[in-house]
């Protein structure tokens, strides 16, 4: 125990500075989650504008699930959903995105922790299926991060133009009247992208000084799409500036009337039961390297640190004094062929593992079994000591005996073949 003591205490270290990650981690208030998805309360997140919508009366879910199956006429949110092979068409627009880690600047929507490998991007049968569902008379939100088209984009005939980062915050006005900007006088968001239209788009908000649009409504089929250039729009502190917080209820109230169905599965949750989806959501990749640390430190465990240490005086000297009480009462009552026979049925028990048998087989199926798993030198070891046992008759005998039994269990190891003794060939 006390050469594994070091081990113990790393390992409880390591195990304390697991523990200690977890506790700040479940400490940050939603700090867990994408930006822009409601379970985030971090300044990027949008977990206030969903409790804008359901404090204000409007039925609002979260949506867990993905977009295949989509029924009844719910309306969808998608806030910052990557879409499957995005693009840049012009390149002089990704000169204008700043450096990775930028924030609402960057062009890559970015994720938190382990978020890269659980969230998905949208495929091409979900988009196929949200239009489907669209042109059926539901409503849907969506507010693209960056600049970059897609397949979503380009079915609604949407071009995107990348903002200059260097400029400051936008103030951003409707340019008419309509029910989407109900007592909305000014917005105030940092723009991510402007949007060039197709004709029979209806521009809601748009830059009050250069005058272009930066949200607009499509009608598509029965349904009506509101497409928004500036994701920090839905972020938490941007709720509280000039009419904002107006503007989505406003917004929201003209596209119903819902349930308004916020999408989280494609920022890494569901709320599937399997067990694949449990590693997915929860990361069941920490149990696994928990369970990896444990095989290493019993791993690590079974060597020992530095040279093994004596048996203390009382135990050696007691152990000592009870084999010598024992040979005597085996010498004094003439139980040679007794003891003769235990050290045979002991060498057999220790041998019934290596020939693939329990430790009760006679002697004969253990030999035939050494035999056959190619350690013949065992099993001849084997029926020599049985053979003396059974001629045991003197002190010398059975010392004889217990000597050819010692000499049969140094052979027993992974090389295959005895060791030699000092002073024989």
């Amino acid at each position: 125990m006390r050469d594994r003591f070091p081990l113990l205490v790393l390992g409880g270290l390591l195990l304390a500075g697991v523990l200690g990650a977890f506790l700040v981690r479940g400490a940050q208030r939603g700090g867990f989650a994408d930006p822009l998805s409601t379970f985030r309360a971090e300044p990027d997140g949008a977990r206030a504008l969903y409790l804008l919508a359901q404090e204000s009366g409007l039925p609002v879910t979260r949506n867990m699930a993905d977009l295949r199956l989509l029924t009844g006429h719910e309306a969808l949110v998608l806030l910052a959903v990557e879409v499957q092979d995005s693009h840049e068409e012009d390149p002089d627009q990704t000169r204008l995105a700043s450096d990775p880690d930028a924030g609402v600047d960057d062009e890559e929507a970015p994720h938190q922790g382990f978020n890269a490998l659980r969230a998905q991007q949208l495929d091409d049968e979900e988009v196929e299926r949200v239009l489907s569902h669209v042109r059926a008379g539901a409503s849907l939100v969506y507010v693209p991060w960056g600049s970059k088209e897609n397949a979503l984009l380009d079915e609604l005939g949407v071009k995107l133009d990348k903002a200059d980062v260097t400029l400051p915050m936008r103030t951003l006005v409707p340019p008419l009247p309509t029910p989407y900007t109900l007592g909305v006088e000014r917005v105030e968001a940092k723009v991510q992208a402007y949007l060039r239209l197709p004709e029979h788009a209806v521009t809601v908000l748009e830059d009050e000084r250069l005058g272009f649009p930066v949200a607009a409504v499509l009608h598509v089929g029965l349904g009506r799409v509101l497409v928004v250039g500036a994701p920090e729009l839905a972020m938490n502190p941007a709720l509280a500036r000039a009419d904002n917080a107006q503007f989505w209820l406003s917004a929201l109230e003209a596209l119903g009337p819902g349930p308004f169905a916020f999408d989280e599965f494609h920022h890494g949750f569901t709320n599937e039961r399997s067990l694949v989806d449990f590693a997915r959501r929860y990361g069941l990749h920490f149990a696994v390297a928990q369970l990896l640390l444990g095989v290493v430190l019993w791993a690590g465990a079974l060597k020992r640190f530095g040279r093994p240490l004596p048996p203390p005086e009382s135990m050696r000297v007691g152990a000592t004094d009870a084999l010598f009480a024992m040979s005597r009462l085996y010498r004094e009552g003439q139980h040679h062929g007794f003891a003769a026979g235990l050290i045979s049925r002991g060498l057999t028990q220790q041998l019934a593992p290596l020939a693939g048998l329990p430790s009760h087989s006679p002697f004969a199926a253990v030999a035939e079994g050494l035999r056959t798993r190619g350690r013949q030198d065992l099993a001849d070891g084997l029926l020599d000591v049985v053979r003396q046992s059974e001629t045991v008759q003197r002190d010398a005998d059975l010392q004889a005996l217990a000597t050819s039994a010692a000499h049969v269990r140094e052979r027993i190891h992974p090389a295959g073949t005895g060791r030699p003794r000092p002073g024989t060939p």
